[in-house]
């Protein structure tokens, strides 16, 4: 089974996140094993470079997220409303 960085945990749709802060620009830089990696410009102080994340995941998805994993860690934890794992996948371009 391939497991993917959107999951559904406790009947909430969840994206798994590794953040690589100090990029030139901010996106989402694709699958990095069981995560989608998403390079951020915001140094990760004040929570800047989480907000950044967020932002780049509320356009891409078109959808409220949430950071409940992960405030001071690489590793984030986004749940992800009124979407389902299809689309989602779709609008990442996890796809092939």
């Amino acid at each position: 089974m391939k497991v993917t960085p959107l999951r559904f945990e406790e009947g909430v749709l969840r994206l798994h996140v590794w953040v690589v802060p100090g990029a030139s620009r901010g996106r989402i830089a694709g699958p990095h094993g069981d995560k989608i990696k998403v390079r951020v410009s915001s140094p990760p102080e004040a929570g800047r470079a989480n907000e950044e994340v967020a932002e780049l995941l509320r356009g891409a998805l078109e959808a409220r997220v949430k950071l409940v994993k992960g405030m001071r860690s690489r590793y984030k934890v986004f749940e992800i409303a009124g979407q389902d794992i299809a689309s989602a996948t779709r609008k990442l371009g996890l796809s092939r």
